[in-house]
């Protein structure tokens, strides 16, 4: 089933937040836009250049209104561990999420039930709560910040611009489409 304009379903989950531990709930993914970026592991390999991708662009994030929530099967405490000894997680300003119990993978349909840990799951969540991207990729296949940038721009703009829809590609600025009659088979 697609979870694609569904509700978060309820959650409380403890966090490591700007050196400090806090407790995450859906309540917190509503208000504003959300990504939650689900990961494998810590202390891994692809995991920590995907942390710091995303680090790397926090700041662009939070100019469009968009909070990151990263969450491995990982515990709050191994999450600190790894903050406080890997250079490229040191970099991370955003709420990293423990979910030893595995209930926000299985929420997200992200869990590798025979491993105990998560898919790469990325999802988009809007203001209401309701999930408008997912994007889940193999272990070995690492995403892209600028990319999960550019499709929370386009969610943005259908969020503000409900006639319209953006192309392939759309960028920023650029051309969108208004869906009609007049449009059928003529693109």
């Amino acid at each position: 089933m697609s979870l694609i304009n569904t509700e978060v379903k309820p959650f409380k989950a403890q966090a490591l937040k700007a050196g400090k531990f806090i407790e995450v709930s859906e309540a917190d993914l509503k208000g504003k836009w959300s990504v939650v970026f689900f990961y494998p592991a810590d202390f891994t390999f692809v995991c920590p250049t995907e942390l710091e991708d995303l680090a790397d662009n926090y700041a662009e994030f939070q100019k469009l209104g968009v909070e990151i929530y990263s969450v491995s099967t990982d515990t709050h405490f191994a999450h600190k561990a790894w903050h406080d000894t890997s250079d490229a997680v040191k970099k991370i300003n955003y709420t990293m999420v423990g979910d030893p119990t595995h209930l926000l993978s299985r929420n997200f349909d992200v869990l590798i039930e025979a491993d105990g840990i998560a898919d790469r799951g990325t999802f988009v969540i809007d203001p209401a709560g309701k999930i408008q991207i997912v994007e889940i990729n193999a272990g070995g296949i690492g995403r892209d910040a600028s990319e999960l940038l550019r499709k929370v721009k386009a969610a943005q703009y259908v969020a503000a611009h409900p006639n319209e829809v953006c192309p392939a590609k759309w960028k920023e600025g650029e051309k969108t489409l208004a869906p009609s009659l007049d449009l059928v088979g003529k693109i």
